[in-house]
């Protein structure tokens, strides 16, 4: 049966996986076809492996021109474990009575230079497949810590202000030099077997933890905070994942640590520390490529946050390089989007958001909206955070509202969050970026006063801990940018009526019924640790992150926000 179909419907094209108007094609094909393409959107590591040709799986790799090399990855990683005692083969009927056998993953990478895109080296890494561990028989708490990103620019501004040393270190397969938590049993892995009979006959128990493994984090964590408080570092109470010792401080993403010290004799002294209790460490130098983001130190001693090798990965991905037509995953480019605008793209984080909404049904204009994204980024891929602090400016935080901007009657029934306000705040320390936010309201306000009065609460709720961070950081002599003795806040709002909500706490007829929640900060105010002024609407930096804008407006926020 031949039928029309409508833009909101969802289908391959030559350029997006979005069809013209009212295109005739068979509904039942279509129908399957739709029903596919979103299966693939349901498993975003199966389709990311499929997209990007530098992640893929074993078989996958051995069709590649660069096979050898990706067997000799394999070979390396296998030894490793044997050589380590990361497992011992035992026999399949000696499997205790109550005890799975979970299979093995291999996933393979080619691992590229962030800003030449080189191939660097190629990564075999096996896997153990967590999806089948079983709660309560092989594995209990999950949860595992990681550096905050305000901690890591926090880190970089002080490095710049008291001209410190960093030095990265990477911790060489990190996972398996904790102890194992319980008694785990895994198959051969796929491309391997025994000399001592038939390899379906054999299994590993696990003596290690391994990579896969859904509590592997949390037993790395906790062993590594063991270990460098028994080597005199002791642990943040703000964040997790920030260590001081003396005039050192060492913060740690899951196996990615970076240290800031005096000299580099003193951090070279540490990392020997280091060996000496156990941990293999792998010595990286001055940090170039952090978490996915390459860190540049300028000519001025200033530093450069870019993920240009991200954007030329969305580009392609979206089929915008030269004679590169293909059809594109809505939801995968979103989730590269997003990470970009959380770590270097604060620029981007509005519109990112706004495509975002719609990722599990989106249509021919939300496919259009990420190609405006992408083609901006391509004239903007220079574009970064520039941190270069001004020692005149301590911490300041700007907090904005739109009220009920996205609005719409026509879809008021099917869509209530249309009548929700957007939040966005954004927040400078010695005039360089450290947080920033984008967000829809969770209740919808009854006037523009409570909504910016919302915006202002949110944005504060993420102040408070920095200034905690900074505090703490004091207290250990390290020399923290302020204008006054103490550490406080300036925060700038262009709502009058949130303004007086927030200085005079009374009780008032048309605000009376704001949630409590909202109201955490202004103890704070009361002494003066928080300080809230009146801002231009013009001056008001948030602005940017709440709804779109003008050009001008636009790029003399961007200014603000990346430095350039």
């Amino acid at each position: 049966m031949q039928e029309s179909i409508s833009q909101r419907e969802f289908y391959g094209n030559k350029g997006m996986h979005y069809m013209a108007a009212e295109a005739v094609c068979d509904y039942a094909q279509f129908h399957d076809d739709h029903l596919a393409l979103q299966d693939r959107m349901c498993h975003p590591s199966a389709f990311h492996a499929e997209m990007m040709g530098d992640i893929m799986h074993l078989h996958q790799a051995l069709k590649q021109p660069d096979a050898p090399q990706f067997i000799q990855a394999v070979i390396r990683e296998i030894n490793g474990h044997i050589k380590n005692d990361h497992w011992r083969l035992i026999r399949r009927e000696d499997v205790p009575k109550g005890h799975k056998v979970t299979p093995s993953v291999w996933a393979m990478r080619r691992k590229r230079n962030l800003v030449t895109n080189e191939i660097k080296s190629h990564k075999a890494r096996l896997n153990l497949h967590g999806g089948k561990q079983v709660y309560g028989v092989n594995y209990y708490d999950t949860y595992a810590p990681v550096v905050t990103w305000f901690a890591i620019r926090l880190m970089i501004i002080l490095a710049i202000v008291t001209k410190r040393v960093l030095r990265q270190i990477d911790f060489v397969m990190a996972y398996t030099q904790a102890p194992i938590e319980t008694d785990l049993y895994m198959e051969i892995p796929y491309g391997i077997e025994t000399t001592t009979g038939n390899t379906r006959d054999y299994v590993l128990q696990l003596l290690a933890n391994i990579y896969g493994q859904k509590q592997a984090g949390r037993v790395w964590n906790q062993f590594l905070v063991q270990k460098l408080e028994s080597i005199g570092f002791t642990q943040s109470r703000i964040d997790e994942c920030v260590f001081y010792r003396e005039d050192v401080i060492f913060i740690v993403y899951v196996d990615d640590g970076i240290f800031l010290g005096q000299s580099d004799d003193q951090l070279t002294g540490i990392i020997k520390e280091l060996t000496e209790i156990g941990l293999e460490v792998e010595d990286q130098g001055h940090p170039a490529d952090y978490v996915g983001v390459n860190i540049k130190r300028l000519y001025d001693g200033s530093y450069a946050f870019s993920q240009k090798t991200l954007i030329d990965a969305i580009i392609a991905d979206v089929g915008l390089t030269p004679n590169d037509y293909k059809e594109w995953n809505y939801r995968s480019v979103v989730g590269k989007l997003n990470y970009l605008a959380q770590t270097s793209r604060p620029d981007i984080l509005y519109a990112t958001h706004m495509a975002a909404k719609y990722a599990s049904n989106p249509r021919k204009e939300h496919g259009e909206a990420i190609m405006y994204i992408v083609r901006y980024l391509i004239k903007t891929r220079n574009v970064g955070l520039h941190f270069k602090p001004d020692s005149s400016k301590g911490f300041y935080c700007y907090a904005d509202a739109d009220f009920s901007g996205e609005w719409n009657r026509d879809f008021a029934e099917t869509d209530p969050s249309t009548a929700k306000s957007r939040s966005g705040w954004f927040i400078l320390y010695a005039n360089c970026p450290v947080i920033w936010c984008s967000k829809l309201q969770s209740q919808v306000a009854m006037s523009t006063t409570e909504a910016e009065y919302i915006a202002l609460s949110q944005a504060l709720r993420d102040v408070i801990p920095v200034m905690s961070l900074l505090s703490e950081m004091r207290e250990r002599k390290f020399n923290i940018i302020s204008e006054q003795p103490r550490i406080y806040c300036k925060a700038f709002e262009d709502n009058s009526g949130a303004l007086e909500l927030a200085r005079l706490p009374k009780l008032r007829p048309r605000t009376k019924h704001i949630n409590i929640c909202y109201h955490h900060f202004r103890e704070h105010v009361r002494k003066g640790l928080i300080k809230i002024y009146p801002i231009d609407m013009q001056d008001q930096v948030a602005d940017v992150l709440t709804k779109p804008l003008p050009q001008n407006a636009f790029c003399h926020h961007r200014v603000t926000m990346c430095g350039c």
